[in-house]
C-alpha cells in the first residue's frame, strides 16, 4: 500500500516557514490532496506539526488540535493523523495528555506518533504514547533527520531500531531484524551542516 503525508501545522508561524502559506491557506492544499489520494488509491497521512509544543509562541493544546484534527477527519476523511513532536520540545506528560484527549474523541482515527528525540529521552516519549493507546509511531535508522525548517538546532527523529528492540522485548513484533540490523550496519553516516534546505 501506498501512503503519502502532508504536514498540516497547529502552528502559524511554522505553518508559514514550512509550506510558506497560513493554516488556511495549507488547509486547500490538504483539501486538494485528499481528494488526490482518493482518485488514486493512496492512503492520506496528515502530520500535525507543532502538536506537543513550538517555539514561536503560538497556542497550542488539545483542543486546538482537536479542533483540526475533527475537520480534517469529518470534513476530508483523513483516515491517518500522526501527531507531531516537530522540534523535540515534547515533554512525556504532553503526549499522554494530547492521545489521551484524541483518540477518546475520535475512535475511527489511526493515530501516530512522529516523534523527535535524543538519546536521553526517547524511550519516555515512547512509553507515554504507548501507554495512551498509540500504536502507530515513525522512525529512522539511527534517528537521522530532523525538521530544518523549525529552530537551528536540529533534534533528530526516533532511532527506530532502538524502539523496535524495546517492543521485541515485550513479545514478538513480527519485523524482521536481520533486515533492520542490515539496515543499520550500512546506514553512512552524514553530517547535517553539509545538507543544503
Amino acid at each position: 500500500m501506498s501512503y503519502l503525508g502532508y504536514p498540516f501545522s497547529i502552528s502559524e508561524t511554522f505553518q508559514q516557514r514550512n509550506t510558506n502559506t497560513s493554516i488556511e491557506g495549507s488547509w486547500a492544499r490538504t483539501a486538494r490532496i485528499a481528494e488526490l489520494c482518493r482518485a488514486n488509491g493512496k492512503e492520506f497521512v496528515v502530520y500535525i506539526s507543532m502538536a506537543f509544543g513550538n517555539p514561536y509562541g503560538d497556542p497550542w493544546n488539545a483542543e486546538v488540535a482537536l479542533h483540526w484534527v475533527d475537520r480534517l477527519v469529518n470534513e476530508l476523511g483523513v483516515p491517518i493523523i500522526a501527531l507531531s513532536d516537530t522540534v523535540g520540545v515534547a515533554r512525556p506528560e504532553d503526549i499522554s495528555s494530547m492521545f489521551s484527549a484524541l483518540i477518546p474523541a475520535l475512535p475511527q482515527v489511526e493515530f501516530g506518533a512522529h516523534l523527535h528525540c535524543t538519546p536521553a529521552n526517547w524511550k519516555a516519549k515512547t512509553d507515554a504514547a504507548w501507554q495512551a493507546g498509540c500504536r502507530r509511531f515513525d522512525g529512522a535508522i539511527k534517528g537521522y533527520g530532523g525538521c530544518p525548517m523549525a529552530e537551528d538546532e536540529l533534534v533528530g527523529n526516533l532511532q527506530m531500531e532502538l524502539f523496535v528492540q524495546e517492543l521485541e522485548e515485550g513479545g514478538r513484533t513480527g519485523l524482521d531484524l536481520g533486515t533492520i540490523a542490515a539496515a543499520v550496519e550500512t546506514s553512512v553516516p552524514f553530517s547535517l551542516s553539509s545538507v543544503s534546505y
